[in-house]
C-alpha cells in the first residue's frame, strides 16, 4: 500500500493530515525540530505512525550530528529524549526512538537502517493483526454481511500502511464481508471524518458518518454487529487508552452484547504498568475545543477540560488482538475483583449441622455493585460461547439472572421439586443432607443449545453434575460453568471435566473440616 510516512533520500516526507480531506500532500521533515512541530499539531499521529516517525527523527538527529570528527552521541541521545515526550500517552513513540538509539553506537547509517526496518515490518504487523481480528469477529457474530462502528483514525494515515481497526475492515471488506462502517467523526479535531472516511471511500468501502454520542444510539438501537478500535498503550491488565470517547461505546456495547474488539501492534502494549490508571492522559490546547475552522464557538476565556485520550477497563473490552493473536477476556479475573470477593465471603464453622464449613457470600450481596461486576466477568468470559443461561437453586438464581442480563441472554431455572409446573425432566443426586432433586420445565431447551450453567459454590461437584445431566437430558449441551467461589481442593472441577470450570475466587478449607454442599 502507499505509505504515510516514508524515507525521501535524506529527509522524511509524511502526508500532512490536518490538509486532509481537502488537499492530500507531505511535508518534508529535515530536522528534529521541525518533526516535533509535526507530532504536536497532529500531522502525524496515530501509535504506530508516531513509532515510526520517532525512529526516523534519531536517524534525522544522528545524520545532523556525524562530522569528520565522528558522530555526537549525547547531542543524538537528548534530542530522542524530546521526541520520546512529545505525546506521553502513546508508547509506540518512545518504543520506536529507543529501538533506533539501539543502533546509535554503530552510527548514523545504522541507525537510519534500524528506522526503515522499523517502517518495513509495520505492513506485514498489522496485516498479521488484522486477520487475527477478522476472524475473531466473525466467531463471535452470527449475522453476515458485518456492520461495523468505528472511532478515530486507525488506518494507513495512523500506521505506516494498511492499518489496524481499519485494517481489519479492509480484511473483510475483501472477503465480501462488511456491509457498512458507521464512523464517529471524532471530536474535537474530527480524524474520523476527516481521516476514515477519506480513506474508505477511496477504497470503496460503504461507510457513514455519525457523531461520537449516536455511536452509542446505533449499538442500543441494534444496528452494529461489532465495535472495532486501535489503541495508543495498552497495559499489563488489559485496560486500553484510545481516542477520548472510546470508553462510552465500550460502556454502550457491553450494556447491549456487542463484541468490542481491541486491534494493536505488539508495541503498543505495556505490561510495566499494571493498569490503565498508571497512564499519563496527554492534555490538548483548550483551541481545539473553543474553535472551529478558525471561528470561535465558545465565549472569551472560557475554561477547557481536553484530554487526548481515555481509558476503557480491560472488562469491557471482548479481546485485545495483536499480531501474535487474540488475548481475550477469558484470563484469570484481575486482582482487585478477586480480592474484593474474597473479602466479602464469610465462613461459618458446624453451619447447618456439625462439621460443615459454610460458605457465606451475603457480603458480596450487600457490598453495592460488586454482584454486578463479578456477573459482568462472567458475561465477558463467556461472550460468543452460549445460548442459554441456566442457574441452579438458590444462591445460583441471584449470579445467573445477573449474568444472563449483561450476556442478553435466555435465563433458564434449576429449581428444587415441586416448584416447576407441568411435566418437568428431573435428576436427584446426593447433598450434604440427604438425597437431592432438581428440576428444569421439559421444552426449556432446544436440541442443541449451547448452555452456560451458574451457581455460587462449587465444591464436590455434584449439584453442578446433577444439572448438567438435566442439561443433556433436554437436548442441549453445557460448554461452560461459572461460579463465584471454587474449594478447588475438593475435585470439583475434575469431576465436572471436561467442561471448563471458571471460579472468580478459588478457596481452600481448613484441614478437617466438611464444606457445605453436595457430595460425591
Amino acid at each position: 500500500m502507499s505509505r504515510s510516512l516514508d524515507w525521501d533520500d535524506d529527509h522524511l516526507r509524511l502526508t500532512d493530515q490536518r490538509a486532509l480531506p481537502a488537499s492530500h500532500h507531505h511535508l518534508h521533515i529535515r530536522t528534529v525540530d521541525e518533526l516535533l512541530e509535526a507530532i504536536s499539531v497532529l500531522a502525524v499521529r496515530g501509535a504506530p505512525a508516531l513509532g515510526i516517525a520517532g525512529a526516523f527523527g534519531v536517524a534525522l538527529s544522528a545524520l545532523h550530528h556525524t562530522t569528520a570528527q565522528g558522530l555526537n552521541t549525547a547531542a543524538v541521545r537528548a534530542d530522542a529524549d524530546r521526541i520520546a515526550r512529545a505525546r506521553p500517552t502513546a508508547v509506540n513513540l518512545s518504543r520506536g526512538v529507543a529501538r533506533a538509539l539501539s543502533a546509535l553506537d554503530r552510527g548514523a547509517a545504522a541507525v537510519l537502517a534500524e528506522a526503515l526496518a522499523l517502517l518495513e515490518e509495520d505492513e506485514q504487523i498489522n496485516r498479521a493483526a488484522a486477520h487475527h481480528a477478522a476472524d475473531h469477529l466473525l466467531a463471535l457474530t452470527g449475522r453476515r454481511p458485518l456492520r461495523i462502528l468505528t472511532h478515530c483514525n486507525t488506518g494507513s494515515l495512523a500506521t505506516g500502511a494498511w492499518g489496524t481497526a481499519l485494517g481489519t475492515i479492509r480484511d473483510l471488506h475483501a472477503r465480501g464481508l462488511v456491509e457498512e462502517v458507521l464512523a464517529t467523526e471524532t471530536r474535537p479535531l474530527l480524524q474520523g471524518a476527516r481521516l476514515t472516511v477519506w480513506e474508505l471511500q477511496r477504497e470503496g468501502i460503504p461507510v457513514r458518518l455519525c457523531t461520537d454520542t449516536a455511536g452509542v444510539s446505533a449499538l442500543r438501537e441494534g444496528l452494529i454487529d461489532g465495535v472495532l478500535v486501535g489503541a495508543d498503550r495498552v497495559t499489563a491488565n488489559g485496560d486500553v487508552a484510545n481516542k477520548i470517547g472510546t470508553y462510552p461505546l465500550a460502556l454502550a456495547a457491553d450494556r447491549h452484547g456487542v463484541p468490542f474488539i481491541v486491534v494493536a501492534p505488539l508495541s503498543s502494549v505495556d505490561e510495566s504498568i499494571p493498569a490503565g490508571d498508571g497512564i499519563a492522559i496527554e492534555q490538548r490546547a483548550a483551541e481545539e475545543v473553543t474553535t472551529l475552522g478558525g471561528q470561535r464557538t465558545a465565549p472569551p476565556d472560557t475554561r477547557v477540560y481536553n484530554p487526548a485520550f481515555d481509558v476503557t477497563p480491560h472488562d469491557l473490552i471482548s479481546a485485545v488482538v495483536t499480531e501474535s493473536g487474540v488475548r481475550t477476556a477469558s484470563e484469570p479475573v484481575p486482582a482487585p475483583l478477586a480480592t474484593r470477593l474474597a473479602a466479602e465471603i464469610a465462613v461459618e464453622k458446624d453451619f447447618p449441622s456439625p462439621g460443615v464449613l459454610f460458605q457465606d457470600l451475603a457480603g458480596i450481596y450487600r457490598s453495592p455493585g460488586l454482584l454486578g461486576s463479578a456477573a459482568r466477568e462472567m458475561a465477558r468470559r463467556s461472550r460468543g460461547d452460549h445460548d442459554v443461561v441456566v442457574g441452579v437453586e438458590a444462591r445460583g438464581f441471584v449470579l445467573a439472572a445477573a449474568v444472563s442480563s449483561y450476556t442478553g441472554l435466555p435465563l433458564v431455572l434449576a429449581r428444587k421439586p415441586g416448584k416447576t409446573p407441568g411435566k418437568p425432566r428431573a435428576v436427584s443426586y446426593r447433598s450434604e443432607y440427604s438425597t437431592d432433586t432438581l428440576e428444569i420445565p421439559e421444552n426449556a431447551l432446544k436440541p442443541g443449545d449451547r448452555v452456560l450453567l451458574v451457581d455460587d459454590v462449587l465444591a464436590t461437584g455434584g449439584t453442578l453434575e446433577a444439572a448438567a445431566t438435566l442439561v443433556h437430558g433436554c437436548g442441549g449441551t453445557v460448554t461452560r460453568c461459572a461460579v463465584l467461589s471454587e474449594i478447588s481442593e475438593l475435585g470439583g472441577a475434575a469431576r465436572l471435566a471436561p467442561v471448563p470450570v471458571d471460579a472468580l475466587v478459588r478457596t481452600l478449607p481448613p484441614p478437617g473440616s466438611t464444606p457445605e454442599g453436595e457430595r460425591p
